[in-house]
């Protein structure tokens, strides 16, 4: 799930669902069947999903007593005008129908529904699909956000970032060693040689493509060919000396070679270019950040929401990420396990943290099911997708924001439905009971309670997402 590839040698462990990118491999089966990662995985994402408590709606919870406490009101009314003011039976029977009617819970039972049914469906406007009521509501409430980083706050594919040219060489010295770079990557199925030919031809469009000889792909290292009488080799280097396949010799830059530890330490790949074993430049590559992260982290911070970075990737590029999404240091894990990622959401629960998770692959799924808000980025896998509880179609982190505020704004048009349904009754229930109220008046008001209510949810129809959260 990594954006960069990992070197593998004889004796290295994979996981299923590992892509080869050159060369063929043997590979022997340790686990099959129940025993595999991947269907651990699964039975830890029914585990989480099943251990979530079910939120009792609201407005059940207020039925449960208000309609029976209705009831009472109006058969305490019926004996008052039968027996205490001594009325008909037909006064007094009509006096306690119209606190029923006057008191019918209709409003009540529509306010969340009606809201939510509308809150929902300009989650799904705007690129948040939101799969049901409880994760709406939860969203509003949440106080620790988790973002994975490859695929979810970076793009999920190296690019190149920076070239590094030796300043004493001229412009038409680099175009003439880019266009033997490009050449020689064409030859290879690398994804960072894809990188560097699409950055190349992006940034530079004179340079073109020039005949290579005895081209050579080093497993572990990078690619040799000779342009036009000289050997180049683009590949990585160690502390100034090239990997045991290639020459031994190369002369190293101080300069340059400072340069290239500055970029490693930033969490890049670094692809040194060296021509008749003479370094001459190098090609910095990463897999960048969303041009929207950062700005998604500083509004989510400022709104008092704490976010975290965790993530399978090593320590240095992790932190450097980090760094410039923006997340504070103490905040970042690296190196996790996907059941280690689950355990850090439980470990913030367990502190009272209401925790979302945001997640695009097979290693989140199990954290996208233990937290109490899972979300997924639309373009990532099928079981990150069905553990969540909130879909992200566009694949902007920035819809984070939007799910948050639809969330705070839908339940504040369930509480405002709660007062429509309520104030009708405050009112409407004493008139009643006095005798003042008839019935078919009361039918009325009672039917203006619930367009009331409706009318309320529908203005959420005119919602937009936040320009500055």
């Amino acid at each position: 799930g990594e954006p960069i590839p990992v070197e593998k040698t004889p004796g290295s462990e994979v996981i299923g669902g590992t892509v080869n990118k050159n060369g063929s491999i043997k590979v022997r089966i340790l686990r099959v069947g129940e025993e595999t990662v991947l269907s651990q995985i699964v039975k830890l994402v029914e585990q989480a999903q099943a251990s979530k408590p079910s939120v009792q709606r609201i407005a059940d919870l207020i039925s449960a007593y208000f309609v029976p406490a209705v009831v009472m009101v109006a058969v305490v009314t019926f004996f008052v005008w039968y027996l205490g003011f001594d009325s008909t039976f037909v006064k007094a029977l009509l006096t306690a129908v119209s606190v029923l009617v006057i008191a019918c819970p209709c409003a009540l039972g529509l306010a969340t529904p009606t809201a939510v049914m509308v809150g929902t469906g300009k989650g799904a406007e705007n690129g948040v699909l939101v799969k049901s009521g409880e994760a709406l509501e939860k969203s509003g409430k949440i106080t620790v956000l988790i973002f994975d980083k490859t695929g979810t706050i970076t793009e999920g594919k190296p690019e190149v970032t920076d070239y590094l040219i030796l300043e004493d060489m001229t412009e038409s010295k680099n175009i003439e060693i880019l266009k033997a770079v490009y050449s020689i990557e064409l030859l290879s199925e690398h994804p960072l040689a894809e990188a560097i030919t699409s950055s190349i031809l992006e940034r530079f469009p004179e340079v073109e493509k020039v005949e290579v000889s005895h081209f050579e792909a080093l497993a572990g290292a990078g690619v040799r060919g000779n342009v036009n009488g000289d050997t180049y080799f683009v590949g990585v280097l160690k502390e100034g000396i090239s990997e045991a396949r290639v020459d031994d010799n190369v002369e190293s830059n101080g300069s340059l070679l400072q340069m290239i530890e500055e970029r490693k330490r930033e969490g890049k790949t670094v692809s040194c270019v060296v021509v008749n074993n003479r370094l001459v430049g190098a090609i910095a590559i990463q897999d960048k950040l969303k041009e929207d992260a950062k700005e998604t982290v500083r509004l989510l911070t400022r709104s008092g929401i704490k976010v975290y970075l965790v993530t399978g990737d090593n320590k240095v590029t992790a932190e450097s990420i980090g760094k410039e999404a923006g997340i504070e240091p103490q905040r970042i894990y690296a190196e996790v396990s996907p059941q280690e990622k689950a355990g850090v959401v439980k470990k913030l629960q367990e502190n009272g943290e209401i925790v979302a998770f945001v997640g695009d692959g097979i290693n989140d799924a199990v954290a996208l099911a233990q937290a109490d808000i899972g979300i997924a980025i639309g373009s990532g896998t099928d079981i990150a997708i069905e553990s969540a509880d909130i879909v992200l179609m566009k694949g902007s982190v920035r819809n984070v924001l939007t799910a948050i505020d639809l969330s705070q704004k839908t339940i504040r048009k369930v509480w405002t439905g709660f007062f429509w349904a309520f104030i009708y009754n405050v009112i409407g229930i004493p008139v009643a009971a006095s005798g003042y109220l008839r019935p078919e008046f009361a039918g009325m008001a009672m039917a203006l309670s619930s367009v009331s209510v409706v009318t309320n949810a529908l203005l959420l129809n005119r919602y937009k997402p936040p320009g500055n959260y």
